[in-house]
């Protein structure tokens, strides 16, 4: 696989001419990759030590507005600048781009200390406190999405209604169905691997028009990272190819969401911390205390791995989204799922994260809780075996959005992991995301109420 970009690299080839823009980009609070287009020239002389960007960018929504109750930007503070500093070590060509490079950048206040509630911070913040306790987080994230026929531009016009999916009927690992989308699958999986982005293969996934791309465990941060970028191809090359993608999770009530599994274990000088031969399943008193963590403190992070309304319409029975707060072996109905028992490659799977979810803001919570459940040496709670959908003593996932967001709030763990300031700031993303929602009148209301009531 080719390794990424260094910045010699990129001089020589702004030099020859074959690159002459490079993207510097952040990532929002909703995952989006943000930024600026430098002139490659500009960007070799001085871009790469340094740019700068307005505050209110992790501080806005889905349409970019600004809302009130952010400590750490406002009207009344004049929304200022945060440096972009680039990360040279993710710099890489990006080939569905004619002469285009990209680089991450880790967003500072002007003395370059970190900002403390910007997604890469928080992710590096609990890495940090692992690499203290002598270990490193593995993590993979499977992106799930479906494609329409019509564009982007076509979809809006029409008020995003009779939503066409690319194929006509479910194609769960169909070869003739996802041959009929090789237009942009092929050039979607052959671009990411080419900017060094360790793709393994995309599958169709269990409703007409839906996809998965599967990309290769890496350490957690360059997870988020390849998590970001591909999410991010996705839709640009669907839209070069004249079509839409979408990672809401759920487009349609009688349709099977989009989720975004995370699978993850630590590991320990070069060995994997989660395996114990000669325990129950294989998994080492280290893993039990790590997913013991990650149940108990689960109500608490589910905003970072569900952070809107429509993320909570996915947890339904009989859906593959799991509705109880459950771990089970190789069991698709449970939240935790123990994959690779008895082996080296024994991890955890996370299914309540949806396709919307901000990898580095739900990777940051599960390692939180993680670690906390290490601290505190918890005890696993008994494996469930059957249905989960039917238990009825396990905790439920939160119901809604306004759930989570209480949760969050209260969170003591959360609070210790991250700062008061950084809680304080998503739980205010979490009311506006409701707030907006409550005064919103829906089809669904008009259709029920408009003869009847």
């Amino acid at each position: 696989m080719p390794a990424p970009m260094t910045f010699d690299d990129l001089k020589s080839r702004v030099a020859d001419g074959s690159i002459d823009t490079v993207l510097a980009c952040f990532v929002d609070m909703q995952g989006r990759l943000m930024g600026k287009r430098f002139h490659a020239q500009a960007f070799v002389e001085n871009g790469h030590e340094e740019t700068h960007c307005c505050t209110y960018l992790l501080a806005t929504d889905l349409e970019m507005a600004t809302p009130d109750g952010y400590a750490s930007t406002s009207w009344e503070q004049g929304y200022g600048d945060y440096t972009m500093k680039p990360d040279l070590s993710t710099l890489r060509p990006v080939p569905w781009l004619e002469g285009t490079a990209m680089v991450l950048c880790d967003m500072m206040d002007h003395h370059h200390n970190p900002i403390t509630h910007s997604p890469r911070a928080m992710l590096r913040k609990q890495i940090a406190r692992l690499a203290e306790m002598g270990f490193t987080a593995t993590m993979a994230t499977e992106l799930e999405f479906f494609l329409f026929e019509k564009s982007f531009s076509e979809i809006s016009k029409s008020g995003f209604r009779d939503l066409t999916p690319i194929s006509a009927y479910n194609e769960d690992y169909h070869i003739l169905q996802t041959t009929k989308e090789e237009h942009v699958m092929r050039p979607l999986r052959n671009h990411l691997y080419a900017m060094g982005i360790p793709v393994e293969g995309s599958k169709g996934e269990a409703e007409a028009g839906q996809e998965e791309l599967n990309i290769k465990y890496a350490e957690a941060l360059a997870c988020a990272d390849h998590h970001s970028i591909s999410k991010h191809a996705v839709k640009e090359i669907a839209w070069q190819q004249g079509h839409a993608a979408t990672f809401l999770p759920k487009w349609d009530k009688d349709r099977v969401g989009s989720s975004s599994h995370v699978h993850q274990s630590l590991w320990k000088d070069g060995k994997p911390a989660f395996f114990d031969a000669d325990r129950p399943h294989g998994k080492s008193e280290l893993m039990d205390h790590y997913m013991a963590g990650l149940i108990k403190y689960a109500t608490e992070y589910t905003y970072f791995m569900a952070p809107y309304v429509n993320s909570y319409k996915r947890f339904a029975k009989g859906s593959f989204a799991p509705t109880r707060i459950i771990w089970a072996v190789d069991n698709r109905t449970a939240a935790y799922r123990l994959c690779g028992e008895g082996s080296k490659a024994i991890r955890v799977e996370c299914r309540i994260p949806g396709s919307d979810m901000n990898p580095y803001l739900a990777q940051a919570a599960m390692l939180a809780a993680g670690i906390k459940g290490i601290e505190e040496k918890l005890a696993l709670p008994p494996v469930f075996a059957g249905d989960a959908y039917e238990d009825k003593t396990s905790e439920h996932i939160p119901r809604n959005l306004r759930d989570a967001k209480d949760a969050l709030r209260g969170s003591d763990m959360l609070r210790e992991a991250f700062g008061d300031d950084v809680v304080d700031h998503y739980t205010r993303a979490a009311e506006w995301e409701q707030e907006e929602f409550d005064r919103v009148v829906t089809d669904w209301e008009i259709a029920r109420g408009f003869e009847r009531a």
